[in-house]
């Protein structure tokens, strides 16, 4: 998956970061705290900041120790939220480590790690534009706050009452 961008929903103004797949169509949006959206908005705008915040500390104290973030992936949504891990390698061994979805993404555009999703979670939660991706990300954030006008984060819960 990519990060295609952090948008807010038109209802209550809460930042949503939206994640493409790589080979498709499906978008998977993930409603995020603010400081966690402008920690992503900041390292994908190039921005910085005169001290570290907490991602790039995190980043840095990972290089220190000779360690790397392998990977970052969003392993489930249940009771409407999101759960992801991020995979650590070092000294030859892995270590997968709890996080939220929008810290470990934060992490990811710092160490320039992949991301993935589980396929429950896509097949789940997952937005597919049916007459295909928009050409432009304009666009697609279009679209998707068109989409979000009418939406909830308990859209996302699946299964039936």
């Amino acid at each position: 998956m990519t990060i295609y961008g952090v948008s807010f929903d038109m209802v209550g103004k809460q930042p949503i970061v939206l994640l493409k797949t790589v080979d498709g169509n499906k978008f998977l949006p993930i409603w995020i705290g603010h400081p966690e959206a402008a920690a992503i908005l900041m390292k994908l705008q190039g921005a910085s900041t005169p001290r570290p915040m907490t991602h790039d500390l995190l980043s840095e104290v990972l290089e220190q120790i000779d360690a790397k973030c392998e990977k970052v992936s969003v392993t489930e949504l249940r009771d409407n939220t999101f759960y992801a891990s991020i995979t650590i390698s070092m000294n030859g061994s892995e270590l997968e480590i709890d996080s939220r979805p929008s810290d470990a993404l934060a992490l990811a555009v710092r160490c320039s790690a992949p991301i993935f999703a589980a396929d429950d979670v896509i097949e789940e939660s997952a937005i597919e534009f049916e007459d295909g991706a928009p050409e432009d990300q304009e666009e697609v954030v279009d679209k998707f706050k068109e989409f979000l006008d009418n939406v909830s984060p308990e859209d996302f819960a699946g299964g039936s009452e």
